[in-house]
């Protein structure tokens, strides 16, 4: 028994000592620049909002925020990175609601969506638009389904990054939803995708209108419609997808900040306030709105929450429909 009691203290005196070291690791962070990993190429939607943000955190942390820009393999790559980086909030990683789906749609990836990450805070939700440039002959979604239907593989599409991305998935749903066949062209991200659009390399996209917005705008891209259950505040006149082709149909797009699995807890703590803090100024809320992003913020166990059922969700809809990689 007293072996026992023993062995008890030490681990009581190490787990006390580790959580000291912890708090006191909280209270000189940061004391170097921070590095903001976005796995898509520069000019898309996560990158314009990792950018906003990261301008803003820096100011708050009191150090530089990098946005490192490693696009490619569905964002997998730039989230294979951060998993295996120093778990001291150093390493950050920005991404978007694409990502509970790539432990499916990836199976030897070495992360896993839950387990390697901890949560730091939703940035904010968004829909996905369907557009096609000004130039095109769809002047509505049901015209692009009537096509697809009658050319079965015919008609092709942009989806910003490829794979497990929410632009990807949202495609993916409508194809199965409204039973038709498009072939997906990947590009590296939201800005590459655009260029394609606007170049008339493909027939349509799938967007954030975060990235969108200035070509809808600037009459270059008509918006069809968006995915969200309800319009668009930034695009009222766009009817939903559920309104005009699939009843109940519904992806919300959404953007978050993660750290490496094991960062200490008053690190989290630490960048989930400023993170909260910043999405609160006024400028930014009104820089979101302009965007079509509606807001994020909570505490971290919201944020891990969310990425836990749209893990099951992703994972099941990409089982279900047999998605594989582009």
């Amino acid at each position: 028994m007293r072996h026992i009691a023993h062995r008890l203290i030490r681990g009581l005196v190490a787990a006390t000592a580790l959580l000291a070291f912890a708090a006191a690791q909280a209270q000189t962070y940061p004391t170097k620049p921070v590095s903001l990993v976005v796995g898509f190429a520069p000019g898309g939607s996560g990158d314009i909002l990792a950018r906003l943000v990261a301008q803003k955190l820096a100011v708050a942390l009191g150090q530089p925020v990098i946005v490192d820009n490693r696009p490619g393999a569905g964002a997998t790559i730039a989230t294979s990175l951060v998993a295996a980086a120093p778990a001291d909030g150093y390493t950050l990683l920005f991404v978007t609601s694409g990502f509970p789906g790539s432990t499916a749609l990836y199976p030897k990836l070495r992360y896993d969506t839950v387990k390697s990450f901890a949560p730091v805070a939703k940035v904010g939700a968004s829909p996905v638009v369907v557009v096609v440039p000004a130039a095109s002959p769809f002047r509505s979604l049901g015209d692009v389904i009537d096509a697809a239907r009658k050319t079965p593989g015919k008609l092709n599409y942009a989806a910003g990054g490829g794979g497990a991305t929410t632009t990807s998935l949202a495609a993916e749903f409508l194809k199965s939803d409204a039973k038709i066949d498009m072939q997906m062209v990947p590009y590296k991200g939201s800005g590459p995708a655009l260029t394609a659009l606007l170049g008339g390399e493909v027939d349509l996209g799938f967007d954030i209108p975060s990235s969108a917005l200035p070509q809808i705008e600037s009459g270059k891209l008509r918006a069809l419609a968006v995915t969200t259950k309800k319009r668009s505040p930034v695009l009222p006149a766009v009817p939903t997808v559920a309104e005009l082709a699939v009843p109940d149909f519904e992806v919300t797009g959404w953007f978050g900040i993660l750290a490496p699995a094991g960062t200490p807890a008053p690190v989290v703590a630490r960048l989930n306030k400023d993170v909260n803090a910043v999405l609160a100024q006024p400028e930014v809320r009104e820089r979101l709105a302009r965007l079509g992003v509606e807001p994020g913020g909570g505490i971290p166990a919201d944020f891990g929450r969310l990425i836990e059922s749209e893990t099951k969700r992703y994972g099941d809809a990409i089982r279900r429909l047999g998605l594989k990689p582009e």
